[in-house]
């Protein structure tokens, strides 16, 4: 039995009891049809790891690097769709991976800043893939906008075996390596002294970046993978009080993000991947002013009285 079975029986009966309580008319499918539940509960696994993820993105200073390995992606899918492949995400991870490992690599060595590495490979790859669905693959059709803007219905299969793997591989190292990334983030330096690897943790956290992007593809689309990767990591830096508390926030506004966009997009007809990434943005706006605008007006109220 594979691991995305395994997973699927676990929580099937838990989305069947949720279904009936479920609002909306199309929504409730997510919760009793195989292929929707398969799909949505694809969502949230990677949902849950992009907000681990970007919590050390940004600690890190690589906010921008989900969006270029995303175009990278995109390069690697479009690859694949001409070569005729069954899962262009096969391919789709090998350019991520290679490419994450050579910016990482290229930043290490001090040959490259990071913002220019990522922008060279970022558009580098991505007008591999346009030209060759130009050439062979007959330009842009609806399956590749899918991969570009996000199509939840394009997780299944294969893929969703690919996704629930990398989701779950990438959930573990983070865990198991938590302290270490952390120490490396705020001092590399005193970490190295102690005889702990930076480098090659460096490339094993690169590979994990590619991995979560990479499974982000198809339900969130290349053009808006920080709109789960960054945002809510951004909006629980405004509410948390340590890099823990950050996290939980990170999962609480992800999560939030995922499924009230999968209701929106499901009920008004709309793209899964914009509606998520307009659904976190709208939240981002909302504890950005509550918190530098109605917080402070309320506390000098509270002063004045």
């Amino acid at each position: 039995m594979e691991i995305g079975e395994v997973l699927m029986w676990l929580v099937t009966p838990l989305l069947e009891y949720l279904g009936p309580h479920a609002p909306g008319e199309t929504f409730p499918f997510f919760f009793t049809l195989e292929i929707f539940q398969k799909a949505f509960v694809a969502a949230l696994l990677v949902t849950a790891v992009s907000g681990y993820l970007g919590s050390f993105l940004l600690v890190r200073n690589l906010a921008l690097i989900g969006d270029g390995i995303a175009h990278v992606a995109f390069g690697g899918v479009a690859v694949g769709i001409v070569l005729g492949a069954f899962s262009p995400l096969w391919y789709a991870l090998f350019f991520s991976i290679i490419s994450s490992i050579l910016i990482h690599e290229l930043q290490f060595r001090e040959i490259l800043t990071g913002d220019a590495s990522i922008a060279i490979f970022l558009t580098g790859v991505l007008a591999l893939g346009l030209v060759v669905l130009k050439i062979w693959g007959g330009g842009i059709t609806s399956d590749i906008e899918g991969y570009l803007f996000g199509n939840i219905l394009l997780v299944y299969g294969e893929s969703f075996e690919l996704i629930v793997v990398m989701g779950i591989f990438s959930m573990v190292f983070l865990w198991f390596f938590h302290p270490i990334l952390l120490a490396t983030a705020i001092d590399p330096i005193s970490v190295k002294i102690q005889g702990i690897p930076v480098r090659e943790i460096g490339v094993l956290f690169s590979i994990v970046t590619a991995t979560v992007v990479v499974s982000m593809v198809q339900f969130i689309g290349t053009l808006l993978v920080t709109a789960l990767l960054v945002t809510p990591a951004a909006t629980s830096q405004m509410v948390g009080r340590s890099f823990r508390s950050c996290i939980i926030w990170a999962q609480f506004f992800g999560l939030s993000a995922t499924i009230l966009g999968i209701y929106l997009s499901s009920e008004h007809e709309t793209g899964t991947g914009a509606m998520i990434a307009l659904v976190s943005a709208s939240i981002f706006m909302a504890v950005a002013v509550t918190k530098t605008i109605l917080l402070p007006l309320f506390d000098a109220d509270s002063f004045a009285q």
